[in-house]
């Protein structure tokens, strides 16, 4: 047979390798995928960029090499699409994005970050559905370009987009615009959008991280459809361009790392949320960054991690609150931070409204563990404010028969405090706490609520 073979023309053993990959799609077999890009031609290092921060900038995105076509986002040649398993939150942003990696090769790890060569550009365009009816209108918002500069660090350059997507301009300071938003009623609220200044790129995509956060192993483990219309392993494609030193195996692809979407039930509720923290948190929340004891990175093992029991630097005013609370999200911090828009909102920047699926997912999470059941604090109504004459609260616990304490004078309240029988009445000013206690839970937090009553 093998002497058979090799009498057998080149050009003929390829027709009868396609005729056999024909006939086995034909039986719905499974054959070797191709790859997303079979060839790639490399970008000019830092396209039309300067070399460092202190370079003069392009005033127009048309004029920085990213696109060929600026109004249909057709990007230059040598650009690479790709994305993320879990993308960072971006008040509900549509994310697309390319990169543009010059000759030389990225410094691959498993784990961790990678290194990437100087002159190497990633571009982000973010565009805001506006219609809640119809998730196809959007508004294209502006388009962030991350350069890895001479000196091996990054710089970040943003570029807000006209109102007729003709072009992007430079913006040279951060800028606050409110977005009008069609309702599924038909009504029109207003979702403010923030752009952020060159600095505030620095403070997520700093030299702790890396300087590029999303672009590595456990984000890029995943398949994308490439223009061409073929599907395939992101990291498959990038070793099979030569883009990584050291290369690796097609085989070790299932082995490496994979963070999980927040809607893969294939995985773990742990892996999920453990997943969300990494891609929201973790380029702060790392050995040697922010001022915080726990470390969000999905590569640590979760027992190292020290967010379950985590100690907090900063109580909020809660009653032993922890990082995570172990089946108590009142005394969780992450929670509280990531369900707020408030001054200690976490992640702090470029974030107006609240991610109600992350929070969802974490709130899951936390509930899922053991531990006792906790009253929720009691809910005080009318909320605090300014009252012409006098008013009357009712306090309301979710959980029947728990006993409500109170106190009017800004202390906690305890066991031994009033017990709310009926509605407050309030003649002058004061601030109302409460707490709700029950014979086998948890007692609830103290709410609060401040009253200025009278003229």
């Amino acid at each position: 047979m093998a002497g058979l073979l090799r009498r057998i023309p080149a050009f003929t053993l390829i027709a009868l390798a396609l005729s056999t990959t024909h006939a086995a799609r034909a039986e719905n077999k499974t054959v070797p995928a191709t790859y997303g890009l079979t060839t790639r031609v490399a970008p000019k290092p830092y396209l039309h960029m300067p070399r460092t921060a202190y370079g003069e900038f392009p005033a127009l995105l048309s004029q920085t090499g990213a696109f060929s076509d600026t109004r249909n986002l057709t990007p230059s040649e040598g650009l690479i699409p790709y994305d993320l398993v879990v993308a960072f939150w971006s008040d509900g942003a549509d994310k697309t994005r390319w990169a543009a990696v010059p000759n030389g090769q990225i410094k691959f790890a498993a784990t961790g970050e990678w290194s990437f060569p100087k002159g190497t550009v990633f571009v982000k365009t973010f565009a805001l559905p506006t219609d809640e009816r119809d998730p196809n209108i959007k508004h294209r918002l502006e388009t962030r370009l991350l350069v890895r500069d001479s000196a091996g660090g990054v710089y970040g350059a943003l570029y807000k987009w006209r109102t007729d997507n003709s072009d992007a301009d430079l913006l040279t300071t951060s800028l606050t615009e409110a977005i009008p938003i069609k309702t599924a009623t038909g009504e029109v609220r207003q979702q403010t959008w923030y752009y952020p200044s060159r600095k505030d790129c620095l403070e997520c995509h700093n030299a702790r991280a890396g300087g590029v956060l999303g672009v590595k192993t456990r984000q890029m483990n995943r398949p994308f459809t490439y223009p061409s219309g073929v599907t395939d392993n992101e990291l498959r494609t990038w070793n099979h361009l030569g883009l990584f030193a050291p290369g690796f195996k097609e085989g070790e692809i299932a082995g490496f790392p994979k963070l999980a979407s927040a809607d893969d039930s294939t995985r773990s509720l742990v892996d999920r949320a453990r997943s969300y923290l990494d891609a929201n948190c973790a380029q702060c929340h790392r050995p040697g960054g922010t001022v915080a004891y726990f470390d969000a990175r999905y590569d640590t093992p979760l027992e190292k991690q020290d967010l379950i029991d985590g100690p907090v630097l900063i109580d909020q005013g809660i009653d032993k609150p922890r990082i995570i609370s172990p089946h108590d999200v009142w005394r969780s911090i992450v929670v509280m931070r990531m369900n707020t828009v408030g001054d200690i909102r976490m992640p702090p920047l470029a974030r107006e409204t609240i991610d109600q699926k992350g929070v969802a997912l974490i709130k899951q999470w936390v509930t899922s563990m053991p531990g006792r059941s906790v009253l929720d604090p009691p809910a005080i109504s009318p909320v605090g404010g300014t009252y012409d004459g006098p008013i009357e609260i009712s306090l309301q616990e979710s959980e029947p028969n728990a006993d409500i304490r109170y106190t009017l004078d800004g202390s906690v309240p305890g066991t031994g405090d009033k017990r709310y029988e009926k509605p407050i009445k309030l003649t002058g000013p004061v601030v109302l706490r409460a707490r709700a206690y029950k014979e086998g839970f948890t007692r609830s937090i103290t709410a609060q609520e401040a009253f200025v009553v009278g003229k």
